[in-house]
């Protein structure tokens, strides 16, 4: 037997043993197959007319020339549990890999155990910054399965929240992407504004995050009282200080340097990775499913939908400047024509009993417990549901058994898919390019790691 007590010093072996990712792992250009090595460096994306030459890449440097480093998962500027792994020749990036798989809360897993009542706690906890847009897609998936109408009132309260809830992300998106650059008056006029709309969350649902407000049927509660002079404020300051931020840094040299024409991709590029959301629209691919694919009530009211030119890093900064503004509008517009009526579907199968009446009546009683604690069978079947997160497409794709727990859920993460283009952003970047193109691709690691 070998001796327990052997020293890892001794045994180089074991170094890489225990730091292995396996396929994920980023190898040393000498032992890099050239099929390998193209992949890393991009060619994975197979575009028409156009295939892959491993004559096309590098192999004959040497490895002593460059330098393999880890960038992350525990650092400030991966926005979350992400590793990149880079092979550096000097402060140039010749190649980079995501390395996931730190964060696994086996949500999608948790889901199938929890019933299709309790869920909207699970999958809201997926993308933190985006908790209600969570919330609605799952719930729209079982409405599908259900074939069950939703009041009118309560799609236009879903599409304010929404809307609300994607302008508190791109706020996130605007403070971090500040400091990452270097901007730390980003950093707190985005918080700032963003508390506005977390009061009003809280004010509405109970709770600034995860809130499980969207249900299936409705929402959990009406709108409260004032809460059209509420909304209408933060529409007003909102919408007032974009054009401050426009001050601070659209003209701003060094944050121009760090942004104009820095980790570009082509639309070919974007679509051969199955990427969307602003990194898509950034590049002029006119992709939104509210406009493309219309729910709620979308295709009923007056939106633009904002593309760029050159897929760079200022492509993707304005993209998202410009949607907190056309939110706003759409917000606006839900102010101004939201209907009187339920707020939830009154179909007692999934419905609960007004509270009042639990107190007065048994039947009503035994129907809340019930339904909280069993939940309602969904007839057999099959299901995908998708909406526009602020990082893309949002997928939820139900099987039903007829029971009261999914068979089988699996979510569509759009930071999953977006960190696809990571390699291709970095190639041939500076070390300090790298920090921007983590904070464009904007990814939310618990949506990766799911």
């Amino acid at each position: 037997m070998s001796d327990p007590t052997v020293r890892v010093a001794e045994r180089p072996d074991l170094l890489t043993a225990e730091t292995s990712e396996g396929a994920q792992e980023l190898l040393a250009r000498a032992i890099t197959p050239p099929a390998e090595l193209g992949r890393e460096v991009g060619s994975v994306v197979h575009l028409e007319g156009h295939g892959f030459d491993p004559s096309d890449v590098d192999v004959e440097r040497r490895d002593d020339e460059t330098m393999i480093l880890n960038m992350g998962p525990s650092h400030p500027s991966t926005h979350g549990v992400l590793r990149i792994m880079i092979e550096l020749d000097g402060e140039f990036i010749l190649r980079a890999k995501p390395v996931i798989g730190y964060l696994h809360t086996g949500m999608e897993k948790t889901g199938e155990q929890l019933s299709f009542v309790q869920g909207g706690v699970n999958v809201t906890r997926m993308d933190y910054l985006s908790p209600v847009i969570n919330e609605l897609n799952y719930a729209m998936a079982i409405e599908k399965l259900l074939d069950l109408e939703v009041p009118e009132r309560a799609v236009w309260i879903r599409m304010m929240m929404s809307e609300l809830n994607r302008i508190a992300s791109h706020l996130v998106w605007m403070a971090t992407n500040g400091m990452d650059v270097g901007s730390t008056t980003m950093m707190i006029f985005g918080f700032r504004e963003r508390e506005l709309i977390l009061a009003f969350f809280e004010k509405t649902a109970g709770l600034r995050m995860n809130l499980n407000y969207v249900r299936p049927g409705g929402v959990a509660a009406d709108l409260p009282d004032g809460w059209e002079d509420d909304v209408t404020v933060i529409c007003d300051t909102i919408e007032e200080r974009t054009y401050e931020y426009d001050q601070l840094l659209t003209g701003q040299p060094i944050f121009r340097e760090r942004m104009v024409g820095v980790a570009p991709i082509t639309a070919e590029e974007a679509l051969a990775l199955s990427v969307t959301g602003p990194l898509l629209r950034s590049t002029g691919v006119a992709w939104d499913l509210r406009r493309t694919m219309p729910y709620l009530a979308y295709d009923e009211v007056d939106f633009d939908v904002i593309v760029g030119t050159y897929g760079d890093n200022f492509d993707r900064y304005a993209v998202r400047l410009n949607e907190i503004r056309e939110s706003v509008r759409i917000v606006r517009q839900c102010v101004e024509r939201m209907p009187a009526g339920d707020y939830r579907s009154q179909d007692p199968k999934v419905t609960p009993p007004p509270r009042a009446r639990i107190g007065e009546s048994m039947e009503a009683l035994i129907h809340h417990f019930k339904l909280f604690t069993e939940g309602f069978h969904v007839p057999a079947g099959e299901v995908y549901s998708a909406v526009e997160s602020p990082r893309g497409e949002l997928g939820c794709y139900l099987v039903s058994d007829g029971g009261a727990k999914p068979y089988r859920m699996h979510v569509r993460g759009p930071s999953f898919v977006n960190l696809q283009a990571i390699p291709l952003l970095m190639r041939g970047g500076s070390m300090s390019d790298a920090i921007t193109v983590i904070s464009t691709v904007d990814p939310i690691m618990g949506e990766v790691d799911r």
